[in-house]
């Protein structure tokens, strides 16, 4: 029987719970596609499935997003054949040599995007996206408040704010990587354990910020309530610093008629013809040049542990990818 290697998990908990393992290859069912893999991406959530935040079934592969070459298509496929250019997110188990998935996940990828290009971006680019243009929806000419802008979906937000003609102000853990925000189109960016942040974030927004994007949770979710006008939205989309004890009505109230939401990839995702349209959208930028996919770590699938101490360690920038 032919194997390939893949991260498995059979325990939640810390990075070292991660095994590369020889796993039988996986065989494409009718309208399914096997992809050999080029480049997984590596993206915080994957630290939540592993860490059992997000509960998985287990024992579980990890991996939401990557690229790579149609390998064999099964029973029905006809609109994909073996060699073409593929990526996907929102999948589970692209660590991995190779990957079976139904051919509705997979989005052609054009020849001016690479393959590690694309598994490096394909999350972080459709969130920003379901973020700036679906969540709040930014027109041009707001200012908005934005913790973790030098992450690997800070980076892309801070490029697609430009782009869009907002006014992106930041948060980030180091000076380097508040000056890696405002290259990438951050207007001002500080740091986040700066004990005077409120009031360096207020001057940006004296009548409060319209939205807030956060994706760091427990440790700024008090600080950016208190900086929403009101009316303001508030939009968390992550918990890299743990996740938010409680949302009480009454402090929303206070706050003045504020909005919370916690919206998700997934349910876009699962919307009829949405995955392709952000992935043209998101090709589309890069393709012009108004965004750069900034891939600062590389990873071999051996190295799998290292990567995500390194991304929870916060000792990353951009994007990171595996090569398997």
């Amino acid at each position: 029987m032919s194997t390939i290697r893949a991260v498995r998990v059979e325990t939640c908990g810390a990075a070292e719970q991660m095994t590369v393992q020889n796993v039988p290859e996986p065989k494409p069912s009718a309208g399914q596609v096997r992809v050999r893999m080029s480049a997984c991406g590596i993206n915080l959530i994957d630290t939540y499935h592993r860490s059992g935040l997000y509960p998985l079934p287990l024992p579980t592969g990890l991996g939401c997003e990557g690229a790579g070459v149609v390998d064999e298509v099964g029973e029905g496929v006809d609109d994909l054949a073996v060699g073409e250019r593929v990526a996907f997110a929102m999948a589970m188990g692209a660590y991995a040599e190779a990957i079976v998935l139904p051919r509705t996940s997979l989005v052609r990828i054009p020849d001016s995007v690479s393959n590690e290009q694309a598994a490096a971006v394909m999350l972080k680019a459709m969130t920003v996206d379901y973020l700036f243009n679906e969540t709040f929806p930014l027109n041009g000419g707001e200012t908005v408040l934005f913790h973790a802008a030098a992450g690997g979906v800070g980076l892309i937000a801070c490029q697609w704010a430009r782009h869009l003609g907002a006014e992106l102000v930041g948060t980030a853990s180091t000076p380097e990587k508040c000056d890696l925000a405002i290259r990438h189109g951050a207007s001002h960016c500080y740091l986040s354990d700066d004990p005077e942040l409120a009031d360096k974030l207020r001057q940006h927004a004296p009548e409060g910020y319209p939205v807030v994007y956060d994706s760091v949770g427990k440790s700024t979710y008090r600080l950016s309530l208190g900086l929403l006008a009101p009316l303001g939205t508030f939009v968390s989309f992550g918990n890299a610093s743990g996740p938010i004890d409680a949302v009480v009505p009454g402090e929303l109230a206070l706050g003045g008629s504020l909005y919370f939401t916690r919206p998700t990839l997934a349910t876009h995702m699962a919307r009829p013809g949405w995955m392709q349209a952000s992935a043209d959208r998101i090709f589309a930028l890069i393709s012009s040049g108004a965004l750069s996919v900034e891939i600062n770590q590389r990873y071999a699938l051996d190295d799998v542990v290292q990567a995500h101490n390194d991304l929870e360690g916060r000792l990353t920038t951009g994007s990171s990818i595996l090569i398997p």
